[in-house]
């Protein structure tokens, strides 16, 4: 092997060429993270460099309430020149210095500093100088080309850490004859540090990857070991690793893969005496390959240069070529003189025929797919390039090529359907995307990344616009889904959606609105979820315990504290008709329920599952029959009053007789009354007809109602001297209730019914109900309420309200029993 020249590597490296290899010391810096928010999580001893993050150790132990505030990659701290930093790396919930925020800009830590990740844990840093080391220990990583034909040198590394980049000389120096392969690198692709006696490689989320004995790294750091095969953005730039341990042994390379002669300039070593410095390494500069979030439109454009560049094997033309030019010279002898036999020579013929065919079939489809994307004709470039895949599945370029194509084909109309909020239509373009991607390994995660879009589009608008309340029981786990999805991997989320946009230009409003949106949601979901969650455990544990009247305080305490949380109103209509249902169910004491169950409608899940278990422990009535009372009931409604008693009748048997026969009776008593009130004509009085319609079911008997109404509209001045008497009938109770006190803490948990509290609310409610009939009189002709009254009526309304809600609150306390017969002393309000 020989020596190249030096070159500068950035601002922290060279290269040597001879004399002997510097040996690289240990840290100088023992560097401890002593807990302060849990001390018993222990101390963490910083070896070079800590990778802090939710699967890297010792951090991957933890408690799952502190790995759910860590991100994947976190931060890192390293030592560099005798000083500590720490930098993050766009964590989700950030790391802190002594409380203040830490950027991607390394900070330099000093003893006794604090610092936190995530909000959840915090250190104080501990900083010593190391003892130095008499002999520093000699280490030496070497990587050597796996293929000589690749025309790469070997690198022997003696001093870490080192920094694999494509701008770096190292690398750079081969864009002449290898500018496709150079391109597969990132700027800043991965590198190589010592940790724990050996050495260790991570990669920095580059686009293409790095690959260690064939696999991927993902977030962790890997150790090297002596024999391991690592590659960088595909297989060009692919070394064997050599490693010579502190004993100083010598290392033999491992040989190289059998390949055609190549020029002795190539047979050369670079070694690599100083190291790159961390503070490169962790501190991003402009052009770094992963797009920021906060700018989709320009990292699609940083994404661009690489958004083909996928590695992978070809099989060349050139090869074909020098296939048919052996066979040729097999046509002529053996080499030795000897001419071929002719059965062979009419093999070798047909076989170059052939293959002369292949190529020539080959180059004009070539063609038809340039021409193809040439004229703009992307759907036919796509299904062209989709079927030569089926065909050569491994081919790199012919890959990237259908990507283009496909995206260019399909995405445009996939946007167009999701600006016009046709989700169904959004989702068959993507299903003719699908169908590409079956044969294109490249095009599948990028499919996955415009599903994530278009559903996270469909949850904003059907949500009302992305200002719109989060709506308990519709929203929060669609919410959680798509925020866990790209939290998942928000790197690669944000690499794919900008090499999408850099194959669509106008795919980069709709992914920058999309950042925004996403952000938003996150927003929400850090105050929301959390109090959706706890509300709906306290209905859950509600309902298992058979009390739902205790959810309505748990609604008002959530609306309360959170008012843009959507949901709670039709939570609350379903609470209420669910309430209904259920006594009705239990008391049977009327045939109301047979009126509910037939506009019975649950928009709520715990709800729903509560009602299905009522009509599964038998308490409900069977379907059959509230269809058979529905009828019944739509002939009353109608007028046919002989037809709607009747049809009840025919239902009074079975275990709902009693309920039925009620109504029965009910019906034909208001049939009388109203057959009375005909007869009576002119000469009936005011309180009879009035006392008639009050005694009515709105539900039910809307045809008495409107049949009545002339005669009320006839009577109007008497009417409106009843409301007159009971309006003040109201407001001399309602001062009778103010002069005697109103009803007080101490006699609502009295756990007898004590004559103070009787008398108060005998006056409470007697108001409450002489207010009530003076509003009714007034709207039965349709006439205002004096606006002194009204502000009386108001007054006895609330009062009512708030001795009922707080006699509620004492369930309990109280006995049940006697907590009923104190709320119907008080009546309940209309």
């Amino acid at each position: 092997m020989h020596a190249t020249e030096g070159a500068a590597v950035g601002p922290a490296r060279q290269m040597a060429t001879s004399g002997p290899m510097p040996a690289a010391g240990e840290p100088t810096l023992d560097v401890v993270l002593e807990p302060l928010s849990r001390a018993d999580l222990g101390d963490i001893r910083v070896d070079g460099v800590l990778a802090v993050g939710r699967t890297e150790q010792p951090f991957a132990r933890f408690a799952q309430d502190i790995l759910t505030m860590l991100s994947r990659r976190h931060a890192r701290i390293f030592c560099e020149g005798g000083a500590v930093y720490v930098t993050d790396l766009g964590s989700r919930n950030g790391t802190t210095v002594n409380r203040d925020a830490v950027g991607p800009t390394p900070c330099r830590l000093n003893d006794g500093d604090e610092i936190g990740f995530g909000g959840v844990l915090s250190y104080r840093v501990r900083i010593a100088a190391r003892a130095a080391q008499a002999q520093p220990e000699s280490f030496a990583l070497t990587l050597t080309p796996e293929s000589a034909g690749a025309g790469l040198e070997a690198i022997v590394i003696t001093r870490f850490p080192f920094l694999v980049s494509k701008s770096d000389p190292l690398f750079a120096r081969y864009q002449a004859d290898h500018a496709k392969q150079v391109g597969f690198l990132s700027r800043r692709h991965a590198h190589i540090f010592r940790k724990g006696g050996g050495a260790c490689i991570e990669d920095l989320a580059s686009t293409n990857g790095t690959f260690v004995d064939g696999m991927r790294l993902q977030e962790h750091a890997v150790p090297l070991h002596d024999g391991m095969l690592v590659a960088f953005g595909g297989e060009h730039f692919t070394y064997r690793v050599g490693i010579r341990d502190a004993a100083g042994a010598e290392w033999t390379p491992p040989p190289a893969r059998r390949a055609a002669p190549q020029p002795a300039a190539r047979d050369k070593t670079t070694f690599v005496a100083a190291p790159t410095s961390f503070l490169e390494i962790f501190c991003p500069d402009d052009g770094a390959d992963a797009p920021a979030a906060t700018d989709a439109p320009a990292a699609a454009e940083a994404a661009a240069p690489e958004a083909q560049a996928t590695p992978a094997r070809r099989v060349s033309r050139n090869r074909s070529l020098v296939l048919m030019t052996e066979l040729a010279a097999m046509l002529v002898g053996s080499g030795d003189g000897r001419p071929r036999r002719w059965w062979r020579a009419a093999a070798v013929v047909a076989v170059l025929a052939a293959l002369v065919t292949g190529v020539v079939l080959w180059g004009s489809a070539e063609r038809a797919l340039k021409d193809a994307m040439a004229r703009g004709d992307y759907a036919q470039a796509s299904a062209l390039a989709d079927q030569r895949l089926q065909r050569d599945p491994d081919d790199a370029d012919l890959r990237a090529f259908a990507t283009d194509a496909a995206l260019k084909a399909h995405v445009p109309a996939w946007l167009a359907k999701l600006r016009e909020r046709d989700f169904d239509g959004a989702r068959d373009a993507l299903a003719r995307l699908a169908a590409l991607a079956a044969h294109n390994p490249d095009l599948r995660p990028l499919l996955d990344e415009l599903r994530w879009l278009g559903d996270l589009e469909q949850l904003v608008a059907t949500r009302g616009g992305p200002d719109a309340p989060i709506r308990i029981y519709r929203d929060e786990d669609r919410i959680a889904a798509l925020i866990g999805r790209w939290n998942d991997n928000t790197g690669e989320h944000q690499r794919a959606l900008a090499r999408i946009a850099s194959y669509v230009p106008q795919f980069g409003e709709p992914y920058a609105q999309a950042l925004t949106r996403l952000r938003r949601l996150q927003s929400d979901a850090t105050v929301y979820l959390a109090a959706i969650e706890r509300l709906k455990s306290g209905i859950t544990a509600a309902l298992k315990r058979d009390d739902p009247q205790s959810i309505e305080p748990l609604l008002k305490e959530t609306g309360d504290k959170y008012p843009a949380l959507g949901g709670l109103d039709v939570l609350r209509r379903d609470l209420a008709q669910y309430i209904a249902i259920r006594d009705e169910a239990r008391t049977r004491s009327s045939a109301r329920l047979f009126v509910l169950l037939a506009d019975a409608r649950f928009a709520t899940p715990p709800l729903q599952d509560a009602f299905r278990a009522l009509a599964a422990g038998r308490q409900l009535p069977p379907r059959e029959l509230v269809e058979q009372y529905g009828a019944a009931t739509r002939a009353w409604q109608a007028g046919r009053v002989a037809d709607g008693i009747a049809g009840l009748q025919a239902l009074a048997a079975g275990p709902w007789a009693d309920a039925v026969a009620r109504e029965v009776a009910r019906r034909q008593g208001v049939a009388a009354r109203y057959a009375a009130l005909r007869q009576a004509g002119a000469a009936g009085q005011a309180d009879q007809l009035l006392a008639f319609r009050a005694a009515l079911d709105p539900e039910q008997d809307g045809f008495f109602a409107q049949a009545t109404q002339p005669d009320v509209e006839a009577r109007k001045g008497d009417v409106l001297a009843r409301a007159q008497d009971a309006m003040n009938r109201a407001r001399a109770l309602w001062e009778q209730y103010r002069g005697a006190g109103a009803i007080d803490a101490r006699q609502r948990i009295e756990t007898t019914l004590s004559a103070a509290f009787r008398e108060r609310a005998r006056l409470l409610g007697d108001a409450a109900r002489q207010a009530q009939q003076a509003r009714d009189d007034y709207a039965q002709v349709d006439a205002a309420v004096p606006p002194a009254f009204d502000a009386v009526g108001e007054q006895i309304r609330a009062e009512l309200e708030q001795q009922r809600s707080a006699l509620q609150e004492l369930r309990n306390v109280l006995d049940a029993g006697l907590l009923q017969r104190k709320l119907a002393l008080l009546g309940g309000a209309r």
